[in-house]
C-alpha cells in the first residue's frame, strides 16, 4: 500500500503514514488499498483521507474464500481466507443448522446433507459491506473528536473529509479534488 501524507508538520506526517499503515494492516483491510493520500490539516481542523483500491468491492461467495469438497452426502471447506470464518459457520448454522456443521479447526468444517452447488454459492460478504468495513477502518484511523464526516464513494476510491463542528462548502470542495486526483468520479 502506497500511502503519502500532506501536512504542515513533517514529523506528524511521518508518525500519521505509519499509524495508517499500521491500523488498516491490523483490521485486515491494507490488502485491499493500491494507495492512501491523506490530508493533515490539524490547525483548522480538516482530515481529507483518501483510499484506492486495488479492486471495486464485489459480493463474495465461500467458493471465492475457501477450498470445498464433496464428501459422501456433505460438503468439506477448508477456509482460505480468514477474514470470512466468521460468516461461513453462521451462513452454514443458518442453512443447515448447528448439528450439521461440525467445525473441526478454525479453518476446516464438514457440513453433512449438503451439495456443493449450493455451499459453494452462499454469499458471505457483499460488496457493500467491504466498503463500509473499509470506511470504518479509515474512521479509526482519523483523531478522536472529528466527528463531522463526509464520504465520497465512486468505484474504487473512497474517501472521507472530516472536520470537529461545522463542514464548510471549502472543505467538500478541497475534498471533492483529492477524491477525484485519486480517480474518483467528479459526479459525487
Amino acid at each position: 500500500m502506497d500511502i503519502t501524507v500532506h501536512g504542515s508538520d513533517p514529523f506528524g506526517n511521518e508518525g500519521y503514514k505509519v499509524l495508517f499503515g499500521n491500523i488498516m494492516n491490523d483490521l485486515g483491510e491494507a490488502l485491499a488499498i493500491e494507495k492512501a493520500e491523506l490530508v493533515l490539516k490539524a490547525e483548522i481542523p480538516l482530515f481529507i483521507f483518501s483510499v484506492r483500491l486495488r479492486a471495486e468491492p464485489v459480493s463474495k461467495t465461500i467458493a471465492d474464500v475457501s477450498s470445498l469438497r464433496e464428501e459422501g452426502s456433505g460438503v468439506y471447506i477448508t477456509i482460505t481466507d480468514e477474514r470470512y470464518a466468521p460468516e461461513i459457520l453462521k451462513a452454514m448454522w443458518s442453512k443447515y443448522g448447528r448439528n450439521s456443521v461440525d467445525q473441526q479447526t478454525r479453518f476446516d468444517m464438514s457440513v453433512s446433507n449438503a451439495d456443493l452447488e449450493t455451499v459453494s454459492k452462499t454469499v458471505v460478504a457483499s460488496g457493500e459491506e467491504v466498503v463500509k468495513e473499509i470506511i470504518g477502518a479509515v474512521w479509526r484511523s482519523m483523531p478522536e473528536g472529528i466527528r463531522v464526516r463526509h464520504v465520497f464513494i465512486t468505484g474504487t476510491v473512497i474517501t472521507v473529509v472530516a472536520t470537529e463542528e461545522i463542514m464548510k462548502p471549502e472543505y467538500m470542495k478541497e475534498g471533492a479534488e483529492v477524491h477525484i486526483a485519486m480517480g474518483g468520479s467528479a459526479d459525487v
